[in-house]
C-alpha cells in the first residue's frame, strides 16, 4: 500500500519548503537514512532522509515547487 512523504515542519515558524532536489527518482529503491529531497527555508537548506526503506512511486511537488508543512511531497511503498 502507498505511504505519503509529507513536507515536515523543520523549526517552529516554518510554515512552507521549496523543494531544491530531488535524489530518487519515481522507480528507485532507498533505504533508510539514505537521501530523498533537499529542502529550502527561510533560515535553511536540509536534505530530508528516508525513515525507512521502499521504493519511490511518485514525485507530488516537482523541483523548485513551494510546499506547505504537511503537505504531500511523494509517495512510496515500503521494501
Amino acid at each position: 500500500m502507498a505511504q505519503d512523504l509529507i513536507m515536515p515542519q523543520l523549526g517552529l515558524t516554518m510554515t512552507e519548503g521549496r523543494i531544491l532536489q530531488w535524489y530518487q527518482q519515481p522507480g528507485d529503491s532507498f533505504t533508510a537514512g539514505e537521501r530523498l529531497f533537499e529542502v529550502e527555508t527561510d533560515k535553511v537548506n536540509m536534505d530530508l532522509e528516508a525513515t525507512e526503506s521502499g521504493r519511490l512511486l511518485e514525485i507530488v511537488a516537482p523541483f523548485n515547487e513551494i510546499v506547505p508543512v504537511q503537505t504531500v511531497v511523494a509517495r512510496y511503498v515500503q521494501e
